[in-house]
């Protein structure tokens, strides 16, 4: 089966698809033959790029503006694309909220609010996503976008770290709990990824400065930061029947190993 034909005629609905690795899931659902590919976000002018990318590809293409700390604006999400296509095939809890805070430094404001985003907001939008799968009796596919930082994490990512552990075991908890309805549900653990969000945040928090990329690129194993092109392709693996009978699974798409030592 060719690349172009794994998502042939599915619906699909990317949280956070705008840009980055979620705005190239996006492209690379659409030229992998999904039928229409809806995305999410909460700034409708970041949209317009991938849109008309996603439509090149010959897809129909959709944006829905989503907050998700407010929860039931992720289940709307998974609802309006079923009212509009009739069903729901595969979602990708893209989105995510990460900022610096320590564990001493965190307000339950501020913890609060990544654990709606990046914990709550995908479990109901997995709710809402199965209800549907079940209803048609026709299985279906998630794939939760989690972070190598998981493990452990950096100590000034304490809530977000929090916030994935948790989603990471829901992910499990959930394909068990439907594997027998053929529903698939698997989680990456994306390492450190060139995006324009990540450039934002090293310029915010780290006093980055132009050319930092390379730098940063220069001091790892591969030579480069993961790609979102890469990690799409990847994506669209997992959420078709290529990938096979693979549910509950945690990846880890880095270039560094967990647990090794020099």
């Amino acid at each position: 089966m060719g690349f172009d034909q794994l998502l042939r005629d599915r619906v699909v609905l990317i949280s956070g698809g705008t840009q980055g690795v979620g705005g190239a899931t996006a492209v690379a659902a659409a030229r992998a033959g999904a039928s229409a590919v809806v995305i999410t976000g909460r700034r409708p002018e970041r949209a317009e790029g991938t849109l008309a990318r996603i439509r090149e590809a010959g897809t129909t293409a959709d944006f829905l503006q989503v907050d998700l700390t407010d929860t039931q604006s992720a289940i709307d999400s998974v609802e309006e694309t079923i009212r509009r296509y009739g069903r729901i095939d595969c979602l990708v809890n893209n989105a995510g909220f990460v900022e610096r805070g320590t564990l001493l430094e965190t307000t339950p404001e501020f913890f609060d609010k990544h654990i709606n985003i990046n914990l709550k907001s995908p479990f109901f939008a997995m709710q809402a996503a199965v209800k549907d799968m079940l209803s048609r009796g026709e299985g279906g596919s998630i794939l939760n976008v989690l972070s190598i930082s998981m493990h452990v994490g950096q100590v000034f990512l304490a809530p977000y770290v929090a916030s994935k552990g948790g989603l990471a075991h829901v992910t499990k908890n959930a394909a068990h709990a439907h594997r027998f309805d053929r529903i698939r549900i698997n989680g990456v653990n994306i390492g450190w990824t060139l995006t324009e969000g990540e450039d934002a945040i090293q310029r915010a928090a780290h006093d980055a400065t132009d050319g930092w990329e390379e730098r940063a690129s220069a001091q790892l194993p591969m030579g480069k930061l993961g790609q979102p092109d890469e990690i799409a392709d990847f994506f669209v693996f997992l959420l078709s029947e290529r990938s096979g009978v693979v549910t509950g699974s945690i990846i880890d798409w880095d270039q560094n190993v967990i647990g090794a030592l020099d």
